[in-house]
Formats: structure tokens, C-alpha cells, sequence
């Protein structure tokens, strides 16, 4: 009886407050306390939706790291996961000094570009949220810097396995510090993507392919590993030392894409918006599904044998697909926008093995190339867009990464080396540049 009449005197004052409101209404005083509490919870409601997303996308640093613990071969695994940790906190502290005021300009002018792209991001002060805002800052800032780290993820993978350490870190510097800030802020910024009307909702290319482009560069200059492509122009391949955790790796970061693309509405404090987020997650996971079968389907029929990891990075390739436009497709469409990554994820291997690119993790089918074809295919369902503003965002984002990002490559590369050598990397990078092993009871084949 104690716990039944609590609630029903809750129950009672729920149901009394439409009348509340109501008589409230007939006095001007009221029904401006009545739009001040909508404001309010339309404040907290946009919040809660950037601060649940950004920790959902942060989960997807976790899906990473296992899917790439899990291809590379047992003796790179810690150098692996020690890549995605550092990388994660770089992207941190970097995003927070430089990134966010130079991929939001509107923060700063031209004479003091200096002096605000060094001025630290701030966060609202202690219990003074600016309702008008719609949304407190810190969980804006958090949410946009989710995607930053998301990006350096991506460069990881392809480059495993031959890779210095400090080399991949000062790059990761640059990448989260100024290469994404910088050409995030052509569409997301207001930039001159945005006048055009390119449209990316949550970043096929803006994240996606923008890291497949750095990963490509880095690939060019690194070179592949040692015994990869044999002189007789033949693939040799090294299979990875855990798909138990790719797998794991890929269910992560399927979950974590419902917050990846989910909170990219940015609003969640209406019920057309909550509809909208609703359609997202389940264009998203619907795309995710059609790229883990078409690859199944399409490796079966290239290879005559259906290959786990092709399909684990089908359902990625779905899922960076249907991340340029979540919103408009039909659940048909979604499915159609997805399968096709899916089947690119599985025909560009073989491609990039005819061009001797050695990408470990397959993250350049999946994000870049993948990428590209979700961000060209948006007209087919957003008529707000068109096919050419579409490419010439692609070519703009694409150029500008890959040009700077393969000059950042070359002058390591010059300057103090991005390759270990090739005794160490018959070792393992484990022993070579961590002095440690992810399995030290097994016995490694070197």
C-alpha cells in the first residue's frame, strides 16, 4: 500500500496537467512560463540526443580497435591497439585547441585567425545553459569531435603491420588537428559545399571517404608489406589472428553507427524529429543487413566460397553507404543503397591487389570508396540535391586530403622515416616498437 499510493498520487498529477496548462494558458504570464518549459525540454531533449550519440560513436573506437586487432596477423596485435588508444586522445586534445573553431569559422575572423585557432573550445559555464541555443555546447562539441577521432580511425587499419609508431601519430596530429576541420567546415561549417547544396548528411565522404583518401595516400608512400605481392605479380595472403574479435569489432561499430548516424538530425526535441530519428535508425541498420548479404552473395559467387571478413566489411560498407542520406530513402532504398557497398566492398579487393595497394583492413573499399557512392547516390532519394554538386564535392574533399596528406607522407617519409625495417617487421611490430605481445603463451610463426 505504501508503493501504490505514491503513484497514484503521480498518476493523478500527471493527468492533471493538460488542465494546468490549460487554465494556465488564459493568462499572458502563463503562457509564456508554458513556452519557456517547452523550451526547456526541447534544450534537454537535443542534449541528451548529441550526448547519447557521441558516446555511441565513441563505442565505434572500440569496434575499430577489434576489428583490427582481429585481421592483423597475432604478432602486430598490441602495436595495433596502442594505435587506436593514441589515436583516440590525439584526436581529443587536438579537436579541442585547434579543430572545432577552424571547422566552425564562424567562430573567428580573419585578424585574429591566430589567436582563436589556438583559443581552446569552452563549454557553457556551471548551471547557466543558454536555452535559445537549443542545445548545451558541451554536448555539441563532444558529438562533433566523435566523428574527428572516427576519421583517424580509418588510416589505422589500412597502414598495419609496417608502420612507425611516432610517424603515424604526428600524422594522426595533423589529420585531427587541420586536414578534417578544414574540409568538414566546407559543408558543416557553412562553407562553400553548403552554398552549393552538397548534401552529406553524416559523413560518407566528409568522414568516410576523407579518411579512406588520407589511407590511400599513406598506403602509396608506405608500400606494402614484405611478401605480400610476389614477383610473380601474384597475392599472397596473411589472414588475421582473431575473427572472433573482427566480428565483435563489426557488431560494435554497427551498433555504434545508430548514434554515428541517428544524432546527425541534431535535433530530437519534436515529434517530427523524433519520427525522423526513428527512420534513420532503421534505414541504417536495413543497409547494414543488405551489405552483409550482398557480399555473401558476391563472394560467393567471385571465389565459389563465401569469406567472413568480406562480409564483415560488407555490412561496414551498407553502413558508410546509407551514411550520406539516412533520412529520405524508403526501407527499399536503404536496402538497394546498401547492397551495392556491400558488393564493392568485395570487387575493390581484388582491384587494389592489381595496383599492389596493401590495405590490411580493407578500410578503403569500405570507407572510400563506399563512401563515395553513398555521397553520388543522395539525388536518387534527397531532390534537394544533384548529381554534379554531389561530384563536385566528392572531387573537392577527395583532392584536398589526398594532395595534402600525401605530402605529409613524403616529407615523413624523407624526414624521419614512417617504415620500420624489415628484419622488425618479419619480428613483429609487437616486439620491434612495443616490446610486447598481445599472446605472449603462444609460440608466433615468424
Amino acid at each position: 500500500m505504501k508503493q501504490i499510493f505514491p503513484g497514484l498520487i503521480a498518476a493523478m498529477a500527471l493527468g492533471a496537467l493538460p488542465v494546468a496548462a490549460q487554465e494556465a494558458a488564459a493568462t499572458p504570464e502563463a503562457a509564456v512560463a508554458v513556452e519557456a518549459v517547452s523550451a526547456d525540454v526541447v534544450y534537454i531533449f537535443n542534449t541528451l540526443l548529441f550526448l547519447i550519440g557521441g558516446f555511441l560513436v565513441m563505442w565505434m573506437a572500440a569496434g575499430f580497435a577489434m576489428l583490427e586487432a582481429g585481421l592483423v596477423r597475432s604478432k602486430n596485435v598490441t602495436t595495433q591497439l596502442f594505435k587506436n588508444i593514441s589515436l583516440f586522445a590525439i584526436a581529443g586534445i587536438m579537436y579541442w585547441l585547434i579543430g572545432y573553431n577552424l571547422m566552425y569559422p564562424g567562430e573567428w575572423t580573419m585578424p585574429g585567425v591566430l589567436g582563436e585557432l589556438f583559443s581552446p573550445k569552452g563549454l557553457d559555464p556551471v548551471g547557466a545553459g543558454v536555452v535559445d541555443d537549443g542545445y548545451s555546447a558541451g554536448s555539441d562539441f563532444f558529438f562533433q569531435l566523435m566523428f574527428c577521432a572516427t576519421t583517424a580511425s580509418i588510416v589505422s587499419g589500412t597502414l598495419a603491420e609496417r608502420i612507425k609508431l611516432w610517424p603515424f601519430m604526428i600524422f594522426t596530429v595533423v589529420l585531427t588537428g587541420i586536414i578534417y576541420p578544414i574540409e568538414a567546415s566546407w559543408q558543416w561549417g557553412g562553407g562553400f559545399l553548403s552554398e552549393m547544396g552538397f548534401s552529406d548528411f553524416a559523413g560518407s565522404t566528409l568522414v568516410h571517404a576523407a579518411g579512406g583518401f588520407a589511407a590511400l595516400a599513406g598506403a602509396i608512400v608506405l608500400g606494402a608489406r614484405y611478401g605480400k605481392f610476389r614477383s610473380d605479380g601474384r597475392m599472397q595472403p596473411m589472414p588475421g589472428s582473431n575473427l572472433a574479435l573482427a566480428t565483435l569489432g563489426t557488431f560494435i561499430l554497427w551498433l555504434g553507427w545508430f548514434g554515428f548516424n541517428g544524432a546527425s538530425q541534431l535535433a530530437i526535441g519534436s515529434v517530427n524529429d523524433a519520427a525522423d530519428v526513428s527512420r534513420i535508425f532503421v534505414n541504417t541498420n536495413m543497409a547494414a543487413s543488405a551489405g552483409a548479404v550482398a557480399a555473401v552473395i558476391t563472394t560467393q559467387l567471385m571465389f565459389g566460397k563465401i569469406d567472413l571478413t568480406m562480409v564483415l566489411n560488407g555490412a561496414l560498407a551498407g553502413l558508410v553507404s546509407i551514411t550520406a542520406e539516412p533520412l529520405t530513402p524508403s526501407i527499399f532504398a536503404a536496402v538497394l543503397i546498401g547492397g551495392v557497398g556491400g558488393a564493392i566492398a568485395v570487387v575493390v579487393v581484388p582491384m587494389l591487389d592489381k595496383l599492389k595497394i596493401d590495405d590490411v583492413v580493407g578500410a578503403i573499399p569500405v570507407h572510400l570508396v563506399a563512401g563515395i557512392w553513398g555521397t553520388l547516390i543522395v539525388p536518387a532519394t534527397n531532390p534537394d540535391t544533384s548529381y554534379v554538386t554531389q561530384a563536385i564535392g566528392v572531387i573537392a574533399i577527395g583532392a584536398f586530403v589526398f594532395i595534402v596528406s600525401f605530402a605529409i607522407w613524403t616529407i615523413l617519409k624523407m624526414t624521419m622515416g614512417i617504415r620500420v625495417d624489415r628484419e622488425a617487421e618479419i619480428t613483429g611490430l609487437d616486439i620491434s616498437e612495443m616490446g610486447m605481445e598481445a599472446y605472449p603463451d603462444f609460440v608466433q610463426a615468424k
